[in-house]
């Protein structure tokens, strides 16, 4: 198994490239099940998630080809994919295939839309909370679906199609706004989402969608309508830029020092993360490429930080903070609020040397002035990153294993930073 190596203390300075954004692309490509014509899609990463959702599509009977390499262009960096679901030939998501990622349970609304069928294992994904389906069955029913739980199966018809309806989201979830937009999209009648999440990633899914002939309105706020069509096109689309890796590398030039450009970063995508970045004693500055992160190598400033959903500060990096906060100056405090159990990379983080207590969702973080190397285990996507923070800012060398969770949501991480020169290789065992 994959391990990174890193030896600390060197300053990032140069040009990391943004890539387009797991979170963004998986719903998109959930997408071209609604259609019979292809749908494209521009700026993919290669990542192990969008390999991973590729088979389970497959398995549905949706056909893909990827766009050859171009002049000028970087063939380890994003790809055009054309996905076509002529046919489905099968409406089953199964256990092997479902378990291992869980936004692959996302199939269930188009599946449905389409077909008048679905049946999908319950989900897996990253140890970071329970993150129940109820949301989204519930509010399947409320379009008209029938559906059961049965043998760890979500079992869903609508033989007669979905109808439109109202529903109110109880608590915000993307991944149900992400379901329930796409169902919507072939229903019979007017959907409205209320509480529905405004994440960018669900703008960028409306924007898609519109392009393949949806009527949607309201994308971008609480409250998302859809009037039903009785047919979706293919289309083409982009895939909008991380504005989870934006921040973390955001936070690894405050954490090491340096002047690196973001490129193709847009930063009203995570202004409440970036604000807290110049918090903490960085300079942010918004560029026509990119965004531009610089830190003279002085002291870091402690913040507190909240998590909240957009446009608030994203739980996806929480951890990323803290590991930059384990070198500030003084104490500050981090409260989750969006998942349960999203503190794991505290024991790993204290490994390094940090000083992080813990009382039910909030943590407490004493800056230290030194952190020090030590082998590290990564717990899942995004606590991974925040020990690849704390390494590069750490005194000798720092081993985090356990990197294919890394491998799911960064394309090229270590290759990015050492480009900027960090010390850091990918090393197998």
């Amino acid at each position: 198994m994959d391990r990174i190596r890193i030896v600390g203390g060197k300053p990032l300075i140069g040009t990391i490239p943004i890539s387009g954004a797991k979170n963004a692309a998986l719903p998109l490509m959930i997408a071209s099940l609604l259609t019979d014509d292809t749908l494209t899609l521009e700026n993919v990463p290669y990542l192990d998630d969008v390999d991973q959702l590729i088979r389970i599509l497959g398995n549905h009977g949706v056909d893909y080809s990827v766009t050859g390499k171009r002049r000028g262009q970087d063939e380890n960096y994003a790809r055009n994919i054309h996905f076509t679901a002529r046919n489905i030939v099968d409406t089953t998501a199964p256990y092997e295939l479902v378990s291992k990622m869980r936004a692959s349970f996302w199939v269930v609304g188009p599946l449905l839309a389409r077909t008048g069928r679905a049946r999908v294992s319950l989900p897996g994904g990253c140890a970071i909370g329970t993150r129940p389906v109820d949301l989204f069955i519930d509010g399947l029913h409320h379009l008209g679906a029938e559906i059961e739980v049965d043998g760890g199966y979500v079992n869903a018809k609508a033989e007669g199609g979905l109808k439109g309806g109202r529903y109110v989201f109880p608590k915000v979830s993307v991944g149900a706004t992400h379901v329930l937009m796409m169902a919507a999209t072939l229903t019979k009648g007017t959907t409205e989402l209320e509480n529905a999440a405004r994440e960018p990633e669900v703008v960028n899914l409306a924007e898609c969608l519109i392009a393949m002939g949806a009527k949607i309105s309201g994308h971008g706020t609480s409250t998302i309508i859809i009037e039903g069509v009785d047919q979706l096109s293919g289309a083409r689309h982009a895939v909008v830029a991380d504005r989870i890796e934006t921040g973390t590398y955001a936070m690894a030039v405050a954490m090491t020092g340096g002047d690196v450009l973001l490129a193709g970063a847009k930063a009203d995508l995570l202004q409440a993360a970036l604000e807290k970045i110049r918090e903490s004693g960085a300079d942010v500055i918004e560029e026509a490429g990119g965004i531009r992160v610089r830190k003279n190598g002085a002291e870091i400033n402690p913040v507190d930080v909240t998590t909240e959903v957009f446009p608030g500060f994203p739980t996806d990096l929480q951890a990323q903070f803290m590991g930059l906060m384990t070198r500030s100056t003084g104490t500050s405090r981090i409260v989750e609020t969006i998942f349960e159990n999203r503190f794991m990379h505290v024991q790993e983080l204290a490994r390094l040397g940090a000083h992080i207590s813990l009382s039910g969702q909030s943590a407490v973080v004493e800056g230290v002035p030194v952190l020090r190397g030590a082998p590290v285990m990564a717990t899942d996507l995004r606590a991974s990153s925040a020990l690849i923070i704390a390494g590069l800012a750490a005194e000798g060398t720092t081993e985090v294993n356990r990197v294919y969770h890394l491998d799911r949501g960064f394309e090229r991480l270590e290759a990015k930073l050492a480009g900027c020169g960090a010390e850091i290789e990918r090393v197998a065992d």
